[in-house]
């Protein structure tokens, strides 16, 4: 269970394409929002979705692969773990961020075959 202490699992699709930027050591980083859906009935019977946004950041090798396979739209499934951060912004406010760093990245696509990968 030590393991589960901190652990998201989400399934969606990106609202726009990953970006992407080169760190000072040749790392690579995307950030990018993942949109989440769930339909539920509502107390009049009526059908009801309802849609949450998630941001995500991924480093190294998932950043890569971010950048080869991933475009808006695209459907995935991913893990990793919940980060909260705050920072100052160009104004002075100080502004807080909550977002999944991914750890393990699923590419859903049909039109992505494993040759690809």
């Amino acid at each position: 269970m030590y393991a589960l202490k901190n652990k998201v699992q989400l399934i969606g699709n990106l609202g726009n394409a990953p970006e992407i930027k080169t760190l000072e050591n040749n790392k690579k980083i995307a950030k990018f929002s993942l949109a989440t859906n769930e339909t539920y009935r509502n107390h009049l019977g009526e059908k009801v979705q309802e849609t949450q946004w998630h941001n995500l950041v991924a480093f190294g090798k998932i950043a890569e692969l971010c950048e080869q396979f991933l475009t808006k739209g695209s459907e995935v499934a991913i893990e990793g773990k919940l980060n909260h951060r705050e920072y100052t912004d160009s104004n002075g406010v100080k502004r807080y961020l909550t977002e999944v760093q991914v750890n393990e990245l699923l590419i859903l696509d049909k039109k992505v075959t494993i040759e690809q990968v």
